[in-house]
């Protein structure tokens, strides 16, 4: 177990105070809050005592908080952002029809592969590998914020993270609607002044996205261990 496990006494109390808390914090924040807290158990990880797990609700609300990042990047990502909403609420929907098995995703990734159906288009586990490819996108994003090249423009850093992330994945119609969409992200100034809350420094935001991304790398890389268990992280769009 990579992280401590608090998760779920503290997705009860971050449930309470969302609704009013979520006008004061800032996507970057909340993704911070949210990873901070979510407990991964690997396969292999003395798999015995404790079989591999990732729970559904903290993923789950991580991802919408990835989804409203996403949005500041603008209608580049429309595409991409409704495939998001579409994989988070079918999950969604698989966890309240059963709370008790579904509340871990790798449950899901099991039975699903057990009956053959994990590969299918409405899975549930193919919902989890491309929400996972959108974190993919979103860290190697960050990423690119954190290195200071002045010659690199915010629309070059968004076309090389989905290049590298979730191009090798798409079929023809999401690439070229990402095509399409790319000559309307906004520069890297306005950008940054949109992930960030009011009246904070440029110093301090770096230092939170240097956080985000060093809680993002290794998580998602305990997720894709999971899923070349289950055979799941050469799937493609069909």
């Amino acid at each position: 177990m990579r992280y401590v496990c608090l998760y779920q006494r503290a997705y009860s109390i971050r449930e309470m105070k969302r609704s009013r808390d979520t006008e004061k914090r800032s996507e970057i924040n909340s993704a911070i809050e949210e990873l901070s807290v979510l407990v991964i158990v690997k396969p292999g990880e003395n798999h015995e005592a404790a079989p591999a797990r990732i729970p559904t609700k903290p993923f789950l609300s991580l991802c919408y908080m990835i989804l409203q990042f996403l949005d500041k990047v603008g209608p580049t990502m429309i595409v991409i952002r409704q495939d998001i909403h579409q994989n988070i609420k079918r999950l969604e929907a698989m966890y309240e029809s059963n709370p008790l098995i579904n509340s871990n995703l790798v449950e899901i990734l099991k039975s699903e592969t057990s009956k053959g159906i994990a590969k299918k288009r409405i899975s549930g586990s193919k919902s989890f590998v491309w929400l996972t490819r959108s974190i993919d996108f979103t860290s190697a994003l960050l990423q690119a914020l954190l290195v200071k090249d002045p010659k690199k423009s915010m629309e070059q850093a968004v076309q090389e993270s989905y290049d590298a992330t979730l191009k090798p994945w798409h079929g023809w119609i999401a690439s070229a609607a990402f095509r399409v969409g790319i000559k309307l992200v906004p520069d890297t100034k306005t950008f940054m002044d949109l992930i960030s809350e009011k009246g904070e420094d440029c110093d301090i935001l770096m230092e939170k996205i240097q956080i985000l991304v060093s809680l993002l790398v290794p998580f998602l890389e305990d997720i894709h261990c999971i899923l070349k268990v289950y055979k799941l992280d050469k799937l493609k769009s069909n």
